[in-house]
């Protein structure tokens, strides 16, 4: 479907993509996975035709009809949101004014007009039938269901497109893009701006989607549950891993350890010839081996790996023990003119708690949020603050409170107990200010930079209560890990929000839906409120405390089994040597005396005592170069077969085929072991090559 040769890409100095080979088949399920920086929405952009490449070509079916959604930046205006998305389907709207224009004409046609009226009836009927082909009649069904998904209710249908703000105009977009069911459907970001319910419906309309996806996104769950392949963005190219999510992760690591491996051991024997060449480069009877090792320092082609992902392991600042009770709410309502957000709400907060509010957007959510930290008040009811209670809250809008004549660097430090100083640069790094940019002025942030900022500054705070109101967001993966593994690491108590799934199911012990003016309580995290919640609406209680849950791992389709994990180094392969028979023994069973080592020094030591040879010493010469012409050869062939097996060893799910794993692994081990045993010849016989008679 698509075919990506040679592919180069730079900006400025930066050189993003160079000589990259990839394909994209029909019904792929791809997900682009790297650091940010590393290309992954130049790549979307190029496939979308919005960029050119720099060298290379991209080769698409003639067939093959491209759909693209940004990050953000798109805005509608001057329609109803069910007239504006109902665009989409922009040939079943030039048939439907066809149908409507020959109707006229049949009204106003005579029967014998020359046969006039008998073409447009035909006509009629060709247009009528392509309409009917293209799924025309099914177009408010299909309108209907997307906008539900989506979020929009019927209300939200009939209003002007310009009343909604910068997200929901984004999934107005969404909505036109997955109307017109464009064979190539590319995403960047596409779950930024959709709460828990709306992704949940995309994941389930992705499932299925007749054509290919290719997507980014920072939600592990949705990765986990849409895609089949992830690719790498990284180190100028693409790698590709079959399987979701979950299983790029295993397979990266163990790709990474390998990769760390093999860059090791390149890098001794670099070290080991470069050591060599500049202590003997002056030295004119080293002048040949000198050359020889720099020849083949030349043909070697250096590995590269990515910098290591660090994990960021600091301790919260100590905060007093609390009572029991943190907080109570009693009786508590909340309302915005006629709308009522809470009615009636009791919750009490036990120390310990770590509990997800969920719900659509616009359900109350915040509200809830601000009530808990004292930043609003209800109209009705108490709040009750427990015994030693110390609140750090994180408002959506928390980066408007930063000092934007601070330097990154000194928001945190102006924050920070003398006990987490040393740690600042590590967070900063864990939240993407690495290097200079911890020098950067805040008020030249952007509004995701400030974000992470306000973020990595509340966890300096010492607290034994954390309130969190979409802490994720504008937060890649990495940044997430960093954030989720500080929160498991917590020993307060939590209640968040949050639109991603796999962080809500790994942090919540307990799920509050927020809707209807109602907070409903249920036990365990994202996936256990699933599950109760339809065991709830079939009349069915509760019976059990939250089950073990246990990380979804997608294996590609042709495997049916779990893949091995890589060992995380390759053991060291054996000496080979050259085999002899027993000492004191011939093979024709005669008693003989082991021979002594061949030493290559030993016709000098001789010719020190004798007359030299000289013709004879020549002949000798001139046969070691020969035999070193040959083992320079026989060298660069070994390592070659080296190389290829251990980029084959570094290639996503090769330790799946168990057997040919081994055989590689096993080959490989014996082609080193050649290698050095050539070397040892190739290092001996430099002396007598060298001889001058």
């Amino acid at each position: 479907m698509v075919h990506i040769e040679g592919l180069g890409k730079r900006y400025g100095e930066k050189v993003l993509f160079e000589d990259v080979s990839w394909h994209v088949k029909k019904r792929d399920r791809i997900g682009l996975s790297g650091p940010n920086g590393a290309g992954k929405t130049t790549l979307l952009r190029m496939l979308a035709g919005l960029e050119e490449p720099d060298a290379g070509s991209i080769r698409m079916a003639s067939d093959t009809t491209i759909g693209y959604l940004p990050q953000d930046g798109l805005v509608h205006q001057g329609r109803a949101v069910y007239d504006e998305v109902v665009l989409a389907f922009q040939e079943l709207l030039a048939l439907k004014a066809e149908q409507h224009r020959i109707e006229d004409e049949l009204a106003q046609a005579s029967h014998d007009d020359g046969g006039g009226h008998e073409k447009l009836l035909e006509r009629y009927a060709e247009v009528t039938e392509r309409f009917k082909h293209l799924g025309g009649y099914e177009i408010d069904a299909r309108v209907a269901d997307v906008l539900k998904g989506l979020g929009f209710s019927l209300a939200d249908q009939q209003r002007r497109t310009e009343e909604f703000s910068g997200g929901w105009q984004m999934r107005i977009a969404l909505a036109k893009l997955l109307l017109a069911r464009p064979n190539l459907l590319l995403m960047d970001e596409p779950t930024n701006h959709l709460d828990l319910p709306a992704r949940n419906w995309l994941e389930e309309y992705l499932h299925d989607y007749p054509g290919s996806v290719v997507l980014v996104s920072h939600d592990r769950y949705f990765l986990d549950a849409t895609v089949k392949r992830i690719t790498e963005v990284g180190l100028r190219t693409l790698t590709d891993y079959h399987g979701n999510y979950s299983h790029y992760v295993v397979e990266h690591e163990a790709r990474m350890e390998r990769l760390r491996e093999a860059h090791r051991r390149q890098k001794e024997e670099i070290d080991k010839a470069t050591l060599f060449i500049n202590k003997f480069r002056y030295q004119a009877t080293k002048a040949r081996q000198v050359q020889s090792r720099i020849k083949l320092l030349d043909k070697v082609e250096r590995i590269e790996i990515p910098p290591e992902r660090k994990k960021i392991r600091f301790k919260f600042p100590d905060a007093p023990r609390p009572g029991r009770v943190l907080l109570e709410l009693k009786a508590l309502r909340r309302a915005y003119g006629d709308n009522v957000v809470l009615d009636h709400l009791d919750l009490i907060v036990e120390r310990g708690d770590r509990i997800a509010l969920v719900g659509p957007n616009g359900a109350g959510k915040s509200t809830l949020m601000r009530i808990l930290a004292g930043a609003d008040r209800p109209d009705a009811g108490a709040r009750i603050s427990g015994h030693q209670v110390v609140l750090d809250y994180f408002a959506q809008d928390q980066a408007a409170a930063l000092d934007p004549t601070h330097t990154v660097h000194e928001e945190m430090s102006a924050a920070s107990p003398v006990q987490m100083v040393p740690m600042i640069r590590h967070i900063l790094g864990g939240f993407l200010f690495s290097g200079d940019d911890v020098y950067k002025r805040v008020g030249v942030l952007s509004g995701g930079e400030r974000n992470r900022l306000a973020l990595a500054k509340m966890l300096l705070s010492p607290s034994n209560l954390l309130l969190l109101d979409e802490p994720t967001n504008h937060l890649d993966l990495d940044s997430k890990e960093v954030l989720l593994d500080a929160l498991m690491d917590y020993g307060g108590t939590l209640i968040f929000v949050s639109h991603d799934r796999y962080f809500v199911d790994r942090l919540a012990s307990k799920v509050i839906e927020v809707g209807g003016g109602q907070a409903l309580l249920y036990p365990g995290g994202y996936e256990d409120f699933l599950y109760w919640k339809k065991q709830r609406e079939a009349g069915l209680a509760p019976p059990l405390p939250t089950r073990e849950r246990k990380p979804v791992v997608h294996l590609k389709e042709s495997s049916g089994a779990a893949p091995a994990r890589a060992p995380s180094r390759v053991p060291v392969p054996p000496k080979v040597a050259p085999v002899k028979p027993p000492a004191g023994r011939l093979p024709s069973g005669k008693p003989t005396v082991e021979a002594p080592a061949y030493d290559p020094l030993a016709p000098r030591l001789r010719a020190a005592g004798a007359p030299p040879d000289r013709q004879a010493r020549e002949r000798e010469a001139r046969k070691a170069r020969a035999r070193l012409a040959e083992l320079e050869r026989h060298i660069t062939e070994k390592e070659q077969e080296v190389k290829d097996i251990e980029h084959l060893m570094a290639t996503p799910g090769f330790y799946e085929d168990r057997a040919n794993a081994d055989r590689s692994v096993a080959e490989r081990q014996q082609l080193l072991g050649e290698v050095e045993a050539l070397m040892g010849e190739w290092e001996s016989l430099q002396v007598v090559a060298e001889a001058k008679g």
